[in-house]
């Protein structure tokens, strides 16, 4: 576990903008490589799944993955609220309370994964009845959850434990984990998808059981620094009902968010698919960009809410500006990058992941519409990790929920009537937009009066 000295640093008044960058940018750096291994083994996913003979493969885990998104990031909470509430606790110096947050939430992680496995049969269901798509996309889809879904434990503890070390600077650990089980998805996706052709189903199984692989893994890194003695010290205290009240307020209003947000994501998967198959692979590629875009600025994101959790806990609020600048500024920088190298060079990107002719000649037709979407949704990520290091849930409960109702759903009607997958990438730049503006405008609130 990370000592108060790990932090001493900010307890100096001289600490100068310098010093700050560097320590800000170091712990982003490893955050970044972390987060990177992610998309990167999504992406290499997709690739073994875009160049089968069958475009069904890939569009039926596009297709499954909305609903992995509702089951899995419908508790993106216990990530999310597990790194500023234990942030915040190593700003007071109490390591007790960083041990209780870790293990109160590890136990809520495991019981939610069991129920998922409870009712995998009806979440199938339900889930498959609401989307859009042939029935060979939709068998495609339903073998890859098939698999997947006997991974939810593990995923959800990962959660936890990538909270857990962010909120104490451990990027390190983080960096490790993520190596471990990308590295694992991706070996194991090819033993399954290309050498056993076992197609999405293959993809479903190689992910999953990554997930366990790295859960282990986690588990070790723990155990080099716990002991039963200094759990069982704490147990008496894991069933505070004050403390599992502010929990529960907290995860609520994340649950609410994330729900608003993976809502607009997975309508706009939805109406790709009823726009036509080759229009749902075009936007599953460029939303590839996406995902891999937000997994850099993620990174930041990451570092931003730590920092901001520490200050918050100490009461150094006046620092709070400088870090928003600092990672405000390099966010929307990445952004606006990643949108021009794809923008530039969509050919020779967009053909490492598939070699479907029809799918690369409409991915230039809508490729500038990364600019506005990357560019908003810089600011808003970066947005998200300062108020969760400061844990005000209800701020992004609010903006996210304005931003699916007024931003994306309008434009979404718009689209689908109309057929326009134009005015269905519009509407992902609205949901983007208001987010970030309406996150601004509440930044004010949350510093000291000059």
């Amino acid at each position: 576990m990370a000592t108060p000295s790990h932090f001493n640093f900010m307890h100096s008044n001289s600490m100068h903008f310098r010093q700050f960058c560097d320590r800000f940018l170091r712990l982003a750096a490893v955050n970044v490589l972390s987060n990177l291994m992610i998309p990167l083994a999504g992406m290499l996913d997709i690739a073994f799944l875009g160049h089968l003979p069958e475009l069904r493969h890939l569009a039926g885990v596009a297709l499954a993955t909305v609903l992995f998104n509702y089951i899995y990031w419908t508790f993106g909470f216990l990530r999310m609220a597990t790194t500023g509430t234990t942030a915040q606790a190593v700003g007071r110096q109490d390591q007790e309370a960083v041990l209780l947050i870790g293990l109160r939430n590890v136990g809520l992680a495991l019981t939610t994964g069991v129920i998922i496995w409870i009712l995998q049969y009806p979440l199938r269901e339900i889930g498959f009845a609401l989307l859009s798509a042939t029935s060979e996309v939709k068998a495609a889809g339903i073998d890859y959850y098939n698999a997947l879904i006997w991974g939810a434990p593990a995923t959800l503890i990962n959660f936890v434990l990538i909270g857990w070390f962010l909120g104490q600077g451990q990027g390190a650990k983080v960096l490790l984990l993520s190596a471990i089980g990308n590295g694992a998805n991706v070996v194991l996706d090819y033993l399954f998808v290309v050498q056993q052709d076992w197609g999405s189903a293959g993809a479903g199984w190689g992910t999953g059981l990554s997930q366990y692989l790295m859960l282990l893994a986690g588990l070790v890194l723990v155990g080099r620094t716990l002991n039963l003695s200094q759990i069982r010290a704490v147990t008496t205290k894991l069933f505070d009902a004050a403390d599992w009240r502010m929990a529960f307020a907290l995860n609520g209003d994340i649950v609410i968010r994330t729900f608003a947000l993976v809502s607009a994501f997975a309508l706009f998967t939805n109406l790709s698919s009823a726009l036509g198959t080759t229009v749902l692979a075009t936007n599953t590629l460029l939303l590839q960009v996406v995902t891999l875009t937000a997994y850099f600025i993620d990174g930041l994101a990451f570092a931003t809410e730590s920092f901001a959790g520490i200050f918050y806990g100490q009461g150094a609020s006046d620092r709070l500006l400088t870090l928003l600048w600092l990672s405000g500024g390099v966010s929307l920088g990445l952004g606006l990058v990643f949108a021009s190298g794809f923008a530039l060079f969509p050919m020779p990107l967009f053909s490492l992941l598939t070699n479907h002719t029809e799918v690369l000649v409409q991915i230039n037709r809508f490729v500038l519409w990364l600019f506005p979407v990357l560019g908003f949704g810089a600011i808003a990520y970066t947005l998200d990790g300062y108020f969760l290091g400061l844990t005000k849930g209800q701020i992004l409960r609010q903006s996210t929920v304005l931003a699916t109702l007024v931003g994306f759903v309008p434009m979404g009607a718009i689209a689908w009537q109309t057929q326009s997958p134009h005015l269905l990438w519009m509407a992902l730049v609205l949901l983007m937009a208001v987010r970030a503006i309406t996150l601004m405008r509440r930044v004010p609130e949350t510093l000291p009066l000059s």
